[in-house]
């Protein structure tokens, strides 16, 4: 009865059961690990703010480059405001506003992007409080560059002037006439009266979308195994029921059951009474 699996077709069948379940075993498995992997890095990076908050401020060249140990530790740098800049589209509580973006000058010449504060609504350069003058310190915590598109950040380009959609030297670069430091720090108090900026979580260190995609791209590898399973025990138990079907003579040779011929054989025999 089960000669059948002897045939090039149940073969090749079995070859592919064969392969397909420890792919997508593996597969599954690899984006499970991608999903822990991120729960694990949005742990380390909250641990690591909470711990970098209270750790004494550092100069920001011993911080230089940043990277996902740096990010949100302390720093102070000191220098002059000079260019003012406003960066669209961001939220704070809901609430949608915008930041106000002032570079500061320091002494080797490059200016560091600094993000004084929040504000609400539309932008608007009449609002944003205007830098303060002379020689200033300023004490905050070390952000990353962004990324157009990533991390809430807007992927739109043609913004008014005086406006940016991203705080990175790529950006910034194009809109003033000096160096700019790959990097930025958020005060850890708002200035005049503006809400201070929260330090947020390098890129792919959180549980955003892309981590839940992980999981659910998961869940789809191991349905994959769900369904190829449940694929050949059907496709095995329809072949078994034509094999029984033959030997019992059920099924005529041109794999239609008796009934089917019986009813060919009636249509033939009424066609010859007609003619």
């Amino acid at each position: 009865m089960y000669r059948f699996l002897l045939t090039p077709r149940w073969w090749g069948i079995n070859v592919f059961v064969v392969l397909a379940i420890p792919f997508c075993i593996f597969m599954g498995s690899w984006q499970l690990g991608r999903f822990e992997d991120r729960v694990q890095d949005h742990e380390t990076a909250s641990t690591q703010q909470e711990s970098a908050a209270r750790e004494a401020a550092r100069p920001l060249t011993e911080l230089l480059p940043v990277d996902k140990a740096t990010v949100g530790r302390q720093t102070t740098v000191t220098g002059r405001y000079d260019d003012q800049l406003l960066v669209p589209e961001r939220k704070l509580d809901d609430r949608e506003g915008f930041y106000v973006l002032t570079l500061l000058r320091t002494d080797g010449g490059e200016a560091l992007p600094v993000v004084r504060g929040w504000l609400p609504g539309e932008p608007d350069p009449a609002r944003a409080p205007a830098p303060p003058t002379g020689e200033v310190t300023v004490t905050g915590a070390l952000q990353a560059a962004e990324s157009p598109g990533a991390g809430g950040v807007s992927g739109r380009s043609g913004w008014p002037d005086g406006q940016t959609g991203a705080i990175s030297a790529a950006t910034l670069l194009n809109l003033v006439p000096y160096d700019v430091y790959d990097a930025w720090v958020t005060l850890n108090e708002g200035d005049s009266g503006m809400r201070a900026v929260p330090v947020s979580a390098p890129q792919n260190t959180g549980l955003d979308l892309k981590a839940f995609q992980n999981l659910g791209y998961t869940a789809e590898w191991f349905a994959f195994v769900g369904f190829v399973i449940f694929m050949w025990f059907r496709l095995l138990r329809r072949e078994v029921e034509l094999a029984r079907d033959a030997e019992l003579g059920l099924v005529a040779e041109d794999g239609k059951d008796g009934e089917d011929t019986e009813d060919e054989d009636a249509g033939r025999a009424r066609a010859g009474l007609v003619s």
